[in-house]
């Protein structure tokens, strides 16, 4: 395999300018068998693993009678803290679908929004947060920020305050960037911590503490109420990506293709690994993605053409497998009854794959066509994803991959819901999807 190009910056990415596609050698299952073979593959299958008491674990639970007040939350990038990207309780939402509003932003969505109670919070590319009645469409409050952003809020519900990375308050390009913590109520700015690297790490905050990365490879854990420093460790390379948590650690990977374990209360490291993907001439072997954590694994795609999954305990490498192209996008993760623990995500090759989530084996693909480089969603049993080639999204079924629903836009990461709705960033608006039913 030809060595791959290093991503393009991420503002290129709303300007059009993205690299060319890479060349797909094979289409629909045939990918499948080739890659399942690929030189420089990695399957470890007994490395600690951690499997669901059973399938039916996965199930939605029961239906709640609804609450007088609507206090649902769906607070950060990838909805829990493990960033599974898997709500299980949007079996109401299954398609078909129809649109119920929509609001135009005029600016690139390239992160999605989060969501408590009544509203949506979001921030486009061009720095500017908002709250949006998710009932209506209506914008609540705007607070401009800055000229730069690339990732999704994250809220803090019990401080009244949603958390906003800045990639630069004054530029077009990374630096001299902040995060800024706003009221939820109307939008003014209550602190911000600056961060002269800027930040696309889409944060999560949990207890007091907001948890972040930065361009310089810093990642900072903060006080929630006032944005004063906790500690700082420092990566080999930019962290792009958010944290995850579990059980007290944040894992997250940086762009010297480390990955990594911390302390969330100290910011001691735990472990730390390297990939070698330059050793098989895949390519700079970049961290994007924001890691997923499931099943005692850490998952995470990589730009040298594979996804990786870390033992959660100690960083043992479980297994690597080849795409055809750069992985960008996020996992989603699920346990899924009938198939098992299984992970979820496009590549640049113009596929969709999923994988066995204990020994990387790849279930099965779906030929999307063009650059799959946000993150899927899974709501109830399908999975969403967005084709930044053709501006679309569809909706595939966790099972065999059928696709079961389109939409005719979408560019990066799709979907976020409640119970009772579905929300699509489209490439510059924000939809409301419904059940037709």
């Amino acid at each position: 395999m030809a060595a791959m190009p290093s991503p393009s910056p991420r503002r290129w990415l709303r300007w059009g300018l993205v690299a060319v596609a890479v060349l797909l050698l094979v289409v629909g299952g045939a990918v499948a068998v080739l890659l399942a073979h690929s030189p420089g593959n990695v399957s470890h299958p007994n490395v600690e693993f951690t499997a669901p008491p059973t399938t039916a674990a996965a199930t939605a639970p029961p239906e709640r009678k609804p609450m007088a007040i609507d206090r649902f939350e769906w607070p950060r990038y990838g909805y829990d803290s493990a960033r599974s990207r898997y709500f299980r309780a949007g079996g109401r939402l299954h398609p078909p679908l129809r649109v119920g509003w929509t609001f135009e932003d005029y600016a690139l969505l390239e992160f999605p929004p989060v969501i408590y109670g009544k509203t949506l919070y979001m921030v486009d590319d061009d720095a500017s947060a908002k709250a949006i009645d998710k009932r209506t469409g209506h914008k609540l409050w705007e607070r401009k920020l800055g000229t730069l952003a690339a990732a999704s809020p994250a809220l803090g519900v019990k401080q009244g305050l949603v958390f906003i990375p800045i990639l630069s308050i004054s530029a077009h390009s990374p630096g001299n960037g902040e995060l800024a913590a706003l009221s939820t109520k109307n939008g003014h700015v209550v602190w911000t911590h600056k961060v002269p690297a800027g930040t696309e790490s889409s944060p999560i905050a949990y207890g007091d503490a907001v948890y972040f990365g930065d361009q310089s490879g810093a990642v900072y854990s903060v006080n929630a109420r006032t944005g004063h420093v906790n500690w700082v460790y420092h990566a080999s390379g930019a962290v792009k990506g958010g944290p995850a948590l579990v059980d007290g650690t944040l894992y997250f990977g940086d762009y010297a293709g480390r990955a990594y374990a911390v302390d969330a209360h100290t910011g001691r490291q735990v472990w730390a690994d390297s990939t070698s993907g330059t050793h098989f001439g895949f390519g700079s072997g970049n961290f994007y993605a924001t890691p997923a954590v499931a099943f005692g694994r850490v998952y995470m795609g990589n730009t040298d053409g594979r996804v990786y999954s870390f033992a959660q305990r100690t960083g043992e490498l479980a297994w690597a497998t080849a795409t055809s192209a750069y992985v960008y996008s996020s996992a989603a993760v699920a346990d899924v009854p009938g198939v098992g623990p299984t992970v979820y995500l496009g590549s640049y090759d113009g596929n969709f794959y999923a994988f066995d989530a204990r020994s990387g084996a790849i279930r099965w693909t779906h030929a999307a066509g063009g650059r799959i480089s946000g993150s899927p969603t899974i709501v109830g049993n399908v999975v969403y994803f967005s084709d930044l080639g053709s501006r679309s999204t569809s909706g595939l079924d966790l099972r065999t991959g059928r696709q079961v629903y389109s939409f005719p836009d979408g560019a990066f990461n799709p979907i976020v819901a409640d119970p009772g709705a579905m929300y699509l960033s489209g490439y510059s608006k924000l939809y409301q999807l419904l059940p037709k039913r």
